[in-house]
């Protein structure tokens, strides 16, 4: 459930009106509800309740600092892929001790800046990371807590973009082979094993892959014990999906009841990396029509483009389309796109959606997730503001970016002022 309803007929994010915020800021602007971000990782902490656990919130899907705060305060500890998701976590008040360090191409001086924090534990993706990882950790004469991220190689029925447990991902090591190479692990000086990861896809909406993968990592678990490898943390990772359009994705209760009974019996903590599942719903994109074109083929011109929000051109996903407004009457078919110079920039496709005209606000729905963070300047198109709103009152919490953002770090060279 989340907090975005028309009310006399204005979409308001809580009890604030969308168009007065608009009117405010500007457009185009990411917007988040305070209380949809609280109910939604309460509902799926409380899942877990029966379980020995640790939440930590994946800050790749959606990074802002006071959203990170916020789920912090909540008690979650975050899920980082980069040094600058770590830097963003530790800055927004995370206590390193709570965070895990995954993805596949951790640079040295990423390690060492982990190490120095004293993160939770690093999720190791390739051989030859294990031994980086305790190259570094010898340099600084230090042990570095680790897991080996196993693929159990299960089809996670989502997009392929984002299904990250089969073989021909990038992702993580064949499981067949993470017995052996745990006992690699062990035999390096500068590693400690803490545990077990696995994150088989995103936007996943049956509970079947999330239960197939867990039963083969438990598999592995139990043999490791049987060699006296002790694994403190069982992480699952991720990928619990959301409702975009007509998917009908489990409940986390009924997510988390599927896996407290498979694994229950384990003695381990575990760790959950909930990203979309949690802010998806919780955000919009908030534009404005510039102008609509009739013919062939009817197009609605807004000031927001792929570069603000990328995933219908990427992924070829589904957005909803809402008028601010409420609109009655009857509905057109048509493309909505923004002014980038590019045929893949649009929002929807031969969507049915209201007889919209110039100057007429538009809510892009759950867009909470992979939203900002996958914008850029394509273009040159300054980057737009992230507003959150708690208790009646909406707060800037990224400033629209200005023109002379744009160029702050570039210089011309002085042979070209001659």
């Amino acid at each position: 459930m989340h907090f975005f309803k028309h009310k006399n007929g204005v979409l308001h994010c809580e009890e604030t009106s969308v168009e007065s915020i608009a009117h405010d800021v500007g457009t185009p602007f990411y917007l988040y509800s305070y209380r949809t971000l609280v109910r939604h990782y309460q509902a799926f902490d409380e899942a877990f309740k029966d379980l020995p656990h640790l939440i930590c919130y994946s800050a790749k899907a959606n990074s802002n600092v006071a959203v990170l705060r916020t789920f912090i305060n909540q008690g979650s500890g975050v899920d980082v892929v980069s040094g600058g998701e770590l830097f963003r976590a530790l800055h927004a008040g995370a206590d390193p001790a709570t965070v895990v360090y995954s993805g596949v191409g951790k640079r040295e001086d990423e390690i060492r800046y982990a190490l120095q924090e004293r993160i939770l534990m690093f999720n190791v993706e390739s051989y030859q990371e294990l031994h980086v990882i305790n190259g570094v950790a010898s340099t600084m004469g230090i042990q570095a807590p680790i897991a080996l991220r196993v693929n159990p190689d299960i089809d996670p029925k989502t997009h392929p973009y984002i299904a990250t447990g089969i073989k021909q991902a990038k992702f993580g090591i064949d499981v067949d082979r993470a017995l052996e190479w745990y006992r690699e692990a062990q035999g390096l000086p500068h590693l400690t094993i803490r545990g077990v990861s696995c994150h088989i896809g995103s936007q996943l909406t049956e509970i079947g892959p999330f239960v197939e993968a867990l039963k083969r990592v438990k598999e592995l678990v139990l043999k490791l014990g049987d060699e006296g490898i002790k694994v403190e943390y069982m992480d699952l990772g991720g990928g619990l999906g959301i409702t975009y359009h007509q998917e009908e994705p489990p409940h986390p209760q009924e997510y988390a009841s599927a896996i407290i009974t498979e694994g229950k019996a384990l003695p381990c903590t575990f760790i959950f990396e909930p990203g979309r599942v949690i802010v998806g719903n919780a955000g919009i994109l908030v534009t404005r029509v510039l102008y609509t074109k009739e013919g062939d083929k009817n197009f609605v011109v807004v000031d927001a483009a792929m570069n603000d929000l990328v995933r219908p051109t990427l992924y070829g996903s589904y957005q909803e389309i809402v008028s601010v407004t409420a609109k009655q009457g009857d509905e057109m078919v048509a493309d909505m796109v923004g002014p980038i110079c590019e045929s893949g920039d649009f929002l929807a496709r031969d969507r049915a959606m209201p007889c919209f005209e110039p100057g007429d606000l538009v809510a892009v729905m759950s867009a909470g997730a992979y939203g900002f963070v996958m914008s850029s300047n394509y273009n040159s198109r300054p980057r737009v503001p992230e507003v959150l709103v708690k208790d009646g009152v909406f707060h800037v919490i990224r400033e629209r970016e200005s023109y002379a953002d744009l160029i702050r770090e570039e210089h011309i060279p002085s042979f070209l002022e001659e």
